[in-house]
């Protein structure tokens, strides 16, 4: 008798995952980019992909070449910042149809380059083949010091959980872009944001010289630093929001199992978002819409006001984590029933 075997469509992403995980050193993976011990200067390298595909990520419907080689390296760098890493390279894969006009890789890379130069990174290396279809896939190098390290299962009881900006941006510029007249309402100023939002997402690296400042983390010379592992354990968690807000949170608390109470009227909503779509729209693109690839960082409420000051709009304290194992969205408003936050509902390849 025949066994019939499972198809990828009916276990899963997260299926899938767990499956290609079992031939990882766990150790290393479960973050967004593998830290892999270094010699050099007591720091440890850290190592991200991602693979955009047409079709799937952009479109030229909504997307230049331009755009894409934006967003393709932006996304990369913004795995770094979760990581508290600084860039050093990227290497670029890239599969392309023969009758694809030069030009069109051209801009691709002028795209690229104009992100990456803002954070002096260099493209380093990389492979071109031809495919029926246009894929991109780019490999991102940091450096972090160990003891620094963000990850996702050391969040507490105790910590406040915080974004770095606005959440549902991105996917109200998706929607302009695929439906002009919806953005009717809006100055060109609103329109702009939203579709850029979009378009071209800044990485939060900007976060990186904070917490150096904060810490005291050395640039140069680690060594010298003997205090640095004695300070105790760094007490920041998080990941970027490349899948969605409520995703984030979902998968820290799963990483480090806890539970969190996160609060609805503390969520940042992106200026004119409410003029677009219904309310309940509103909320569904702010959990779940996705490529906002702002941080959501578990740590200290004294340290997280910091860096909300620091950081300026849309930075916020949205909740706190508990010791249970529910993600519970409270409305204490009343407007809302209360909702739990799950992986399942953010984006999922299969």
């Amino acid at each position: 008798m025949k066994v019939e075997e499972s198809l990828i469509k009916d276990i899963g992403e997260q299926g899938l995952l767990k499956i290609v995980q079992r031939f990882c050193p766990q150790d290393i993976i479960g973050d967004d980019g593998a830290v892999i011990p270094s010699p050099d200067a007591g720091k440890s390298l850290v190592v991200t992909t991602d693979v955009l595909v047409d079709g799937v990520h952009f479109s030229d419907r909504t997307t230049t070449p331009y755009d894409v080689g934006w967003r393709s390296v932006a996304a990369n760098l913004s795995d770094l910042a979760a990581m508290g890493a600084s860039p050093l390279g990227i290497t670029v894969g890239l599969s392309l149809r023969s009758d694809l006009p030069v030009s069109w890789v051209e801009k691709l890379y002028q795209g690229m380059t104009q992100c990456l130069d803002r954070y002096n990174t260099p493209i380093v290396g990389g492979d071109i083949c031809r495919s029926p279809i246009i894929t991109i896939s780019i490999t991102a190098f940091g450096q972090v010091f160990p003891h620094y390290t963000i990850r996702r299962s050391t969040a507490k009881v105790g910590d406040v959980i915080m974004v770095t900006g606005f959440h549902g941006a991105s996917r109200a510029g998706l929607e302009l872009l695929l439906n002009p007249a919806l953005g009717k309402s809006l100055n060109e100023a609103e329109r702009l944001f939203l579709i850029q939002a979009h378009q071209r997402p800044k990485p939060r690296l900007d976060i990186l010289p904070l917490l150096k400042s904060k810490f005291n983390i050395p640039i140069w010379h680690p060594l010298e630093h003997s205090d640095m592992a004695s300070a105790g354990p760094f007490p920041i968690s998080g990941m970027d929001s490349s899948d969605g807000l409520a995703d984030a949170i979902a998968q820290i608390c799963r990483a480090s199992k806890v539970g969190a109470i996160i609060e609805r009227s503390q969520i940042p909503l992106p200026p004119s978002l409410n003029q677009l779509v219904s309310p309940q729209e509103v909320w569904d693109w702010v959990l779940y819409g996705g490529e906002d690839f702002e941080l959501v960082l578990c740590l200290p409420n004294e340290l997280a006001q910091f860096l909300v000051q620091e950081l300026g709009e849309g930075a916020a304290v949205i909740g706190y984590i508990t010791d249970g194992e529910e993600v519970l969205l409270r409305d204490s408003s009343g407007v809302f029933g209360d909702e739990i936050l799950t992986i399942t509902r953010g984006f999922q390849h299969f």
